[in-house]
């Protein structure tokens, strides 16, 4: 039986109804782990189903570190009743039902073992878990759960890029005023500036744009830069990099989706020579992702190119 990181996979919304633990029915499993039915299904999996789960687990202190709600997930098991309860753990998520819900405390060990312990956790304390049964189904139900989860998660997110997007057009616009900078703004949401007009050729989509750059935030913090003085100065510059010969024209295949929506779209609209100012909403940049460092979730981006040759 594999052991209980197979059980604590991501999963969502927790359907465990409230009530005094005192009145529902109670189990024992033969490690001594105690389990309350908060409420008991009636319909058990038959070899080679699926059940669908979420799950919470809880520090004693009442600390979520595991999160049905937060991972947006469902975990599952492969049912079969030959597999061997190793533990007490095994026995729980082995004899799980549509339609259950329990709750249980035990002893961090008994729940994790050794082996996958996490590291916060202290092995004498208890953790707090709660198991609710989605569903139990066959592959192909299982397919079609993910798959309407899948394009749920896609809805909702093009519907909040929907409404980040008149955020940030409303931020790069009184940021434009106030700089009293006069931009292009395309159907995307993208502004930019052409600062200087090259007259080599123009960009096309697979072509190869060698490009200096210099990436700020709008408060004027540098992040990144292809030009080794420029980050000198901005307090930015790596040794390493530099070393292995990383500050220069970076090397972009336009249109090919291996850079951010907004240099995609950006590029193709110069040629060489061209040097240009980027304004990019976070929805052609890193979206509500916190890509680390001083990029945090949904921020506006300005970039300054200078596209030095064009391979076509």
């Amino acid at each position: 039986m594999k052991k209980i990181n197979l059980y604590l996979l991501p999963a969502i919304v927790m359907v465990l109804a409230t009530g005094l633990m005192s009145c529902k029915k109670k189990q024992t499993t033969s490690d001594g782990i105690e389990y309350t039915y908060i409420k008991e299904g009636d319909v058990a999996p038959k070899n080679g189903e699926y059940i669908l789960y979420n799950l919470i687990v809880k520090t004693d202190k009442d600390s979520t570190f595991i999160s049905t709600y937060d991972q947006n997930m469902p975990g599952y098991i492969l049912f079969n009743d030959s597999l061997p309860k190793e533990s007490g753990m095994d026995e729980i998520f082995l004899s799980l039902k549509k339609g259950d819900s329990i709750a249980f405390e035990a002893n961090s060990m008994k729940v994790f073992g050794e082996q996958n312990m996490p590291f916060f956790l202290d092995k004498e304390k208890n953790v707090k878990i709660q198991i609710g049964v989605v569903d139990i189904t066959d592959q192909q139900g299982v397919e079609a759960y993910f798959n309407a989860l899948q394009e749920a998660q896609m809805k909702k997110q093009a519907e909040n890029a929907v409404k980040q997007l008149e955020i940030d057009t409303k931020i790069i616009e009184d940021y434009l005023a106030e700089k009293n900078i006069q931009a292009t703004k395309t159907e995307s949401g993208l502004y930019y500036v052409i600062e200087k007009e090259g007259t080599g050729p123009e960009i096309e989509s697979g072509d190869l744009a060698f490009v200096h750059y210099a990436g700020y935030l709008l408060d004027g913090t540098l992040f990144d830069s292809s030009i080794k003085e420029i980050a000198q100065a901005n307090n930015t510059y790596n040794e390493q990099r530099d070393a292995q010969g990383g500050y220069g024209p970076l090397e972009v295949s336009v249109g090919q989706g291996r850079v951010i929506p907004g240099w995609d779209e950006g590029l193709a609209l110069l040629k060489k020579g061209d040097k240009a100012k980027f304004f990019i909403p976070s929805t052609l940049a890193y979206g509500d992702r916190d890509s680390g460092g001083p990029i945090k979730a949904n921020s506006v981006l300005i970039f300054d190119v200078e596209i030095t040759d064009v391979q076509k």
